[in-house]
């Protein structure tokens, strides 16, 4: 299609490190390897600003804190472990404990109660894809918009409709679409995440106290998402009903999911009730079994790739865009041995068996968060299966 259709182009446009998951870094690849990927990841969300300003591309890069907050009882404290992760390793700056009243001098929301902060920025996603195409566009790139790969060849080799393009290596950077790749079909499922944007309402944002531009997301499992853009709208995301393990077109625009979202709308801003609702988007998201993104390279040693964003892709796919064309350029450095570069991820089971286990697993998260929402308890078999990936070693569920 053409640049910034996909994921590039219609996700929250949240940029944000990954301090808020060092402890699961640290207990999986180390303390050294943690405070490496994070840091990595910090400097990510500079530069995409500094790239920004230095290429004169207007894509509301607005740097201020990134909040992670509880916007029910049973949310509290879900943040503490990598708060406490970040004071043991040194760092209490990179992720710090916010009271309910440092949260609400941020946006006073009655639903939103304690949580946590890290450094990060908004971006809106499709005027930095398209600004990256200018500059790209400018240095002598070509790029071949509404052009489908038909096929890919060792040596490489790619056959288009119009004509085939050859080089020593190629790049696989397509997201959910990845699942179909020989190779990565077990190295992730697909999820979907939906937004809600308000029409302008500047003056009724200022009423929450929201001026700054501080991104924010709850702790649900199945989280929700919002910010504000300079023109006072809100932008607000949240995942949607699982949909299965391949992209179809119910990925672009689902009711029930927009429907949920806009639930959440009012439960979380409800002063923001009578704003109307300009437009409603959503799409296919990679989730790795560790919730973050694996860059490695196929059998052959000629086609490199990147997968598994799981929701976090701006800042990641900056670092990934230096790990990509390090492996291709055979440059070894510290950004090719942090521990998501060249290793085996993690696998799922076998589709038939993940198919079924994201629908069960999915719509046992959901019924559980809906159900805290409310101050409500779930019952022990959605407890169980909202909860069985993690005792299964993977970092998603409850």
């Amino acid at each position: 299609d053409v640049c910034g259709s996909g994921a590039s182009g219609r996700n929250g446009g949240f940029v944000g490190p990954w301090w808020d998951s060092v402890d699961e870094l640290a207990a999986r690849y180390g303390d050294g390897a943690a405070v490496a990927t994070c840091r990595a990841s910090d400097e990510s969300v500079q530069a995409i600003g500094e790239w920004c300003a230095a290429n004169e591309v207007d894509a509301w890069y607005r740097a201020a804190p990134y909040l992670e907050v509880a916007s029910s009882p049973a949310q509290e404290g879900t943040w503490r472990s990598a708060v406490a992760a970040c004071q043991r390793l040194g760092r209490p700056e990179c992720f710090r404990e916010l009271s309910a009243a440092e949260v609400q001098a941020v946006c006073r929301s009655p639903a939103l109660r304690g949580g946590a902060a890290m450094a990060g920025a908004t971006v809106q996603p499709a005027r930095l894809v398209r600004g990256l195409r200018r500059v790209l566009l400018q240095r002598g790139v070509r790029i071949f918009e509404r052009t489908p790969a038909l096929r890919l060849a060792r040596g490489v080799l790619v056959e288009t409709p119009s004509g085939s393009v050859r080089a020593r290596r190629a790049v696989l950077g397509m997201n959910a679409w990845a699942g179909k790749w020989p190779g990565l079909r077990r190295t992730l499922v697909v999820r979907g995440s939906y937004i809600l944007m308000t029409a302008p309402a500047p003056e009724r944002v200022a009423e929450l106290g929201w001026t700054s531009g501080e991104p924010i997301c709850d702790v649900r499992t199945a989280l929700h998402y919002f910010r504000t853009t300079p023109d006072g709208r809100i932008a607000f995301g949240g995942v949607g009903r699982a949909q299965g393990t391949r992209v179809g077109p119910g990925y672009d625009h689902d009711e029930v999911s927009l429907e949920w979202i806009l639930d959440g709308f009012h439960r979380i801003l409800p002063s923001l009730r009578d704003v109307p609702i300009e437009e409603g988007w959503g799409g296919p998201v990679d989730v790795s079994a560790t919730r973050h993104p694996w860059f490695g390279t196929l059998p052959g040693g000629t086609v490199h790739y990147g997968v598994g964003y799981s929701g976090h892709g701006v800042a990641q796919a900056h670092l990934g865009g230096h790990v990509l064309s390090a492996l291709a350029l055979d440059a070894e450095d510290e950004i090719t041995r942090l521990p998501m570069v060249d290793r085996e991820p993690k696998r799922f089971p076998p589709r038939p068996i993940t198919a079924v286990g994201t629908r069960l697993v999915q719509g046992a998260v959901l019924r559980k968060d809906r159900l805290e929402d409310v101050g409500r308890r779930p019952g022990p078999v959605t407890r169980f299966m909202a909860t069985l990936p993690r005792r299964l070693g993977y970092s998603l569920g409850a």
